[in-house]
């Protein structure tokens, strides 16, 4: 069952500045009269949010020249729909990593400004769950950096779900830096290592784990920002990835798009973007040292968690396994009821995955679904 549908008022971008938004209306095309509401709401949000976010870019700024360095942050990596959030969920329980909170994603800007009434009333407006999936959303759920990103810059493929007119242009362009120029790509690395030296001020002195699909295609980049960062590949069945990351996006479209969605074909994309995808990690991954990157299957993760996540903690040397352990044990008996979507796997369907992805079916040995 996919989760709740946001009012038709609200859109991500009220957590974008002014310089963001203004790009993102006035570069991708006309918007849809039906989402005329969503609109205003993000040009009043960035207008009223203006000397909030200019006072606490004053503030922060002397608290990061203050700052210890930022530790080299733990990567969650993956496809879409291949257990990165579980996993994550999972990680986030030990108290040696900070993480980004809800309202860390939302307004990247001034989050560290929300204090009293203001946050008790963003914590009760908090979605119950994330949309594409019965995972609850609290104000202690870990969440991925890459909305963010589409908040303070024009490169992220969340643009390409927010303006399909442009859809293939912003995923590949967000996801694999097509056609940016090292320009765009440095103004991109100094958002994101503000956002995250940020975050950070909560806990300073340990490293961040990071949740982002699309950080698989970035590992040489992000280890050259941080050298000693490490990484964690989670993969899963393709069969089922298929169905559930085409749904994924076709929810995100029906909720988010300012713009008719109906030439998207989500088909053909996800068939051609995850081989892409899956190859680019496959590659960078094999030059890293191996006490910096861990592989985990999903089906074997949730037959047998504990056992898993030891051997992930073992092989990339991570601190703190004992006092992590029981904080594992009690989130996962916590969550032993979740009921997950299901999917059907019709034979055309099948075959068109089996000749699209057949070469990582193999390496990974996985089974055709029971149809």
């Amino acid at each position: 069952m996919a989760g709740t549908a946001p009012p038709s008022w609200f859109h991500p971008l009220v957590g974008a500045d002014r310089d963001t938004l203004r790009w993102a209306l006035s570069s991708n095309g006309p918007t849809s009269r039906q989402r005329r509401a969503a609109v205003w709401a993000t040009r009043l949000a960035a207008t009223y949010r203006r000397p909030f976010m200019a006072l606490e870019r004053a503030r922060v700024r002397r608290r990061l020249a203050d700052a210890p360095p930022m530790p080299a942050p733990v990567f969650i990596v993956g496809h879409w729909r291949s257990g990165t959030t579980h996993l994550y969920n999972v990680l986030s329980r030990s108290p040696r990593f900070g993480w980004v909170p809800p309202f860390a994603a939302a307004l990247p800007w001034d989050f560290l400004g929300i204090t009293g009434p203001i946050k008790t009333i963003l914590e009760e407006h908090l979605p119950s769950d994330r949309l594409i999936d019965n995972v609850p959303v609290t104000p202690d759920s870990p969440q991925e950096d890459e909305l963010p990103l589409a908040l303070m810059t024009d490169i992220s493929y969340y643009h390409g779900l927010f303006f399909p007119s442009r859809f293939e242009e912003h995923f590949n362009r967000g996801i694999f830096f097509d056609g940016c120029g090292e320009g765009e790509i440095a103004r991109w690395r100094d958002a994101f290592d503000y956002f995250l030296r940020k975050v950070t001020l909560a806990r300073p002195g340990h490293p961040l784990l990071l949740k982002n699909p699309v950080h698989s295609a970035r590992i040489p980049l992000l280890r050259s920002m941080w050298p000693d960062a490490k990484f964690i590949h989670i993969h899963r069945n393709p069969f089922v990835v298929y169905p559930s990351t085409r749904r994924t996006f076709a929810t995100l479209l029906d909720s988010f798009a300012l713009q008719d969605h109906s030439h998207v074909d989500l088909d053909g994309f996800v068939l051609d973007l995850y081989p892409r995808l899956m190859g680019r990690l496959l590659a960078d991954s094999a030059t890293l040292p191996p006490s910096h990157y861990a592989e985990i299957r999903f089906e074997d993760f949730e037959r047998r968690p504990i056992e898993e996540l030891e051997r992930v903690y073992r092989v990339l040397g991570l601190p703190g396994w004992t006092e992590s352990e029981t904080r594992f044990k009690a989130y996962l008996d916590g969550i032993s009821g979740y009921a997950k979507n299901h999917h059907r796997y019709p034979p055309d369907e099948v075959a068109q995955v089996e000749r699209h992805w057949g070469g990582l079916i193999e390496r990974w040995g996985y089974a055709r679904p029971s149809v």
